[in-house]
């Protein structure tokens, strides 16, 4: 695995349109999430979010302040994660687990009602259930079942 050169979180800006709308996933990967170019339009309560690496997007994910979260929480503080993608080109570099580690920080600075993070991730989503557990959530023991079957809640308490 190469060496992971800076690695920050960053609110969406158009700058990074270009470079995020040339992401690409293998299909495999594709039944999971979905590419940055699917949110181009967001509502109030949707913020995307960039992965950086020396200032290129190498990934992109969504947090969620929405009624969408209840689904998933009581929490009224917590927020929801989801579409968690790294370009293709740029896997196997570190840069989904950088990210997470760096997500309660910026989530504090960014977000500071904010008190918990939580997602669903799909049972057969091995690499990315080992990414979340690695990166401090847990797995809540709520399951929902979504278009390709069941998806365990996992949550980060911050």
């Amino acid at each position: 695995m190469e060496k992971v050169n800076s690695v920050e979180l960053k609110h969406f800006s158009d700058e990074y349109s270009e470079k995020l709308n040339q992401f690409e996933l293998p299909e495999e990967q594709g039944l999971f999430t979905a590419l940055p170019n699917k949110f181009t339009d967001v509502t109030k309560g949707q913020h995307r979010i960039v992965i950086l690496s020396d200032d290129e997007p190498v990934g992109f994910f969504l947090l969620h302040s929405t009624d969408r979260v209840k689904e998933y929480s009581t929490n009224p503080n917590a927020m929801l994660l989801t579409a968690l993608s790294v370009d293709y080109k740029q896997q196997g570099k570190g840069y989904a687990k950088q990210g997470m580690f760096l997500l309660a920080e910026f989530v504090k600075s960014e977000f500071p009602n904010c008190d918990e993070i939580v997602l669903a991730v799909n049972h057969k989503n091995i690499p990315a259930q080992k990414l979340y557990v690695r990166a401090g959530f847990h797995d809540t023991g709520l399951r929902k079942f979504g278009n390709i079957g069941e998806q365990y809640i996992m949550n980060l308490t911050i």
